[in-house]
């Protein structure tokens, strides 16, 4: 199992829950971020990412300055983790977004073959469903919203992450590895389930989420199971929770709120609109931090 792993990202949002989750987990961690991050025990180096020449250097640099009692020159990682982006859109030009992104993760997907490193999780997004963000009121093409899904994204942001995927799936073929996209859901940090009631009180507010979400410290979960998990090739899992935002079953939900939007099986009495069902049975994902112990309705 990988245990060295550089992490791009890291001092974000999503990362830095998942960061110290696979710090708890035992895996030696350096962060790659163009913001430190407060964590004991691992260091952030300072990286632009959109740099072919930086991230090549970057993965082969000593993790900290205990590296160099080794008495050897820093190798590459064992595994590489890219959750660096601009998280959204709307605070970069949409041109500067889709540049960034599609960039950054090509040259580190690239180093990291190039380097001789085979297992690499990327971070794709719920945006290439295409319906967060959306001009205007856009319905799914059909429910739940699986891995097989046809992407069709409008904005800049969600573009940029089928793309990203494309490398990943050209690359894994190329160099016979491993690398997982993970389509990441409404990440949410444990102060924030305060929120959830008004999610429940105003239900259309979550439409563009799919009336889905991810605890941060249960991604850090599903990046750990990937990390465990070889021999997949080229693979895309939803990184979600299990249930669905909502105060009603799953399917009388969708029949009331989107009545016009065919179902392709019979879904779970809870189950989330964006299904981890190849998570759960692929991975073993098992959630520890359902929405409804932590919120009192």
């Amino acid at each position: 199992m990988a245990k060295r792993i550089v992490f791009t990202g890291g001092s974000g949002k999503a990362g830095r829950h998942a960061v110290r989750h696979l710090l708890g987990k035992g895996y030696e961690v350096l962060n790659l971020d163009l913001a430190p991050l407060d964590l004991p025990g691992v260091n952030t180096l300072v990286t632009d990412l959109t740099d072919s020449g930086a991230v090549f250097n970057a993965l082969t640099s000593h993790h900290g300055f205990e590296g160099f009692d080794n008495g050897a020159p820093p190798s590459a990682p064992d595994a590489v983790v890219h959750f660096a982006a601009i998280p959204r859109v709307l605070i970069e030009p949409d041109n500067v977004t889709f540049q960034a992104n599609v960039t950054s993760t090509y040259n580190v997907v690239e180093a990291a073959m190039k380097l001789g490193v085979r297992k690499v999780i990327v971070a794709s997004s719920e945006t290439t469903y295409g319906v967060c963000f959306a001009e205007g009121d856009k319905d799914y093409h059909s429910f739940p919203l699986e891995e097989d899904y046809d992407s069709d994204p409008m904005d800049s942001y969600g573009l940029s992450k089928v793309c990203n995927e494309k490398t990943a799936r050209a690359f894994a073929m190329r160099y016979g590895a491993d690398i997982y996209a993970l389509r990441i859901g409404n990440v949410i940090e444990p102060h924030e389930y305060g929120r959830f009631k008004d999610f429940i009180a105003d239900p259309m507010s979550r439409k563009r989420n799919a009336w889905s979400y991810i605890d941060a410290r249960d991604l850090g979960e599903i990046v750990h199971l990937c990390l465990q998990k070889d021999g997949l090739g080229y693979q895309v899992f939803n990184a979600v929770n299990d249930t669905i935002t909502a105060d009603m079953p799953t399917m009388e939900f969708l029949r009331k709120y989107c009545p016009n939007t065919p179902t392709s099986r019979e879904m779970g009495p809870d189950e989330a609109p964006i299904s981890n069902r190849k998570a759960r049975e692929v991975l073993g994902f098992k959630e520890a931090h359902p929405w409804r112990k932590y919120v009192d309705l």
